[in-house]
């Protein structure tokens, strides 16, 4: 009797724990289609692979190419700094596969060289040639992974806040347990069901820490778009997976010769300074860094005169 009292008890449990989790994934669900109802695509969607690449594509002028960092999406960039580019070039920005309204590459998502080559392919059938290639943050390593693939494609780079090297140590708890199969099983379902507006603006005060997000710019760029399970834990394999690769890439950047314009607040506590753009301008002959007092993390937002005057400089160094 009581074998099958506990019996009765563990499946119990079970149905519980079993509702529970339908109940969240349900919410989730809801949030997530409320979320691309809010922010649904804005470009137009290129097939590479058999995978789709999202795309914005305005102005005229010299062809240049922008890609995101962790988290984002292309909207990042619409918010601001396109409109202040678009007169004079023909801006192309992406959402890197996984993140946005891009597909994810199955397990090549996680390569930094992958998520290249899958933009480099989409560039090439929207017909862009020997474009200035601007990547922020993570989408530095991307733009790094590019120019190291087809160095004669690539004009110039332009470098904010980039990740480039590998650094000491761990990237905290969140990430480590997200690397986890209970973590991503647990915590995305949780974020997309639970996460509150005044939580992502607080991810977002840390990010542009010590400045502050412009107004608008949370509302403009969808952070709902990032707490969707399947962005979430695409993000998560690529941040926790990015230190691999920029150590077999490090290597080759004394071999880069073309155009490269860097942009790094000296008060960045994601992406630091001395680890990442001091270094590569120490390692490249070509590498020209701009290093802005006080800023942290977004400087093309927090100044994006400073990125604009880069991005000249790297278009005149490619002439």
């Amino acid at each position: 009797m009581k074998r099958r009292t506990a019996g009765y008890g563990l499946a119990a449990a079970a149905l519980f724990l079993a509702g529970c989790a339908a109940a969240v994934d349900n919410r989730a669900t809801r949030r997530e289609t409320a979320w691309e109802a809010m922010h649904p695509p804005s470009g137009q969607f290129i097939e590479t692979a058999g995978r789709r690449v999202h795309a914005t594509v305005s102005g005229s002028g010299p062809d240049l190419v922008l890609i995101h960092g962790a988290s984002g999406n292309l909207r990042d960039f619409t918010f601001d700094l396109v409109g202040r580019l678009e007169r004079d070039f023909r801006v192309i920005a992406f959402d890197r596969p996984g993140m946005g309204y891009s597909d994810d590459l199955g397990p090549a998502t996680v390569s930094p060289v992958a998520q290249a080559d899958a933009l480099r392919d989409a560039a090439r059938q929207l017909g862009v040639r020997q474009p200035i290639i601007l990547g922020h943050s993570y989408g530095g390593a991307v733009a790094l992974a590019w120019a190291l693939r087809a160095p004669s494609e690539v004009s110039a780079l332009v470098l904010l806040a980039a990740a480039s090297y590998p650094w000491d140590g761990g990237l905290g708890a969140l990430y480590s347990f997200t690397d986890t199969a209970i973590g991503r099983h647990t915590v995305a379902p949780m974020i997309a069901a639970f996460a509150t507006q005044a939580q992502a603006e607080s991810v977002a005060r840390g990010i542009f820490a010590p400045q502050s997000a412009p107004p608008g710019y949370v509302e403009h760029v969808g952070v709902g778009l990032a707490m969707r399970r399947g962005q979430f834990n695409t993000n998560s394999e690529q941040v926790n997976g990015l230190k691999p690769y920029l150590e077999r890439m490090a290597p080759e950047y004394p071999d880069l010769t073309l155009p490269i314009e860097m942009v790094h607040g000296d008060a960045d506590t994601t992406v630091g300074l001395s680890i990442h753009s001091q270094r590569l301008a120490a390692d490249v002959d070509s590498a020209n860094l701009t290093v802005l007092d006080g800023i942290g993390h977004m400087p093309h937002h927090a100044d994006p005169e400073a990125v604009v005057a880069a991005i000249r400089r790297a278009a005149a160094r490619a002439r």
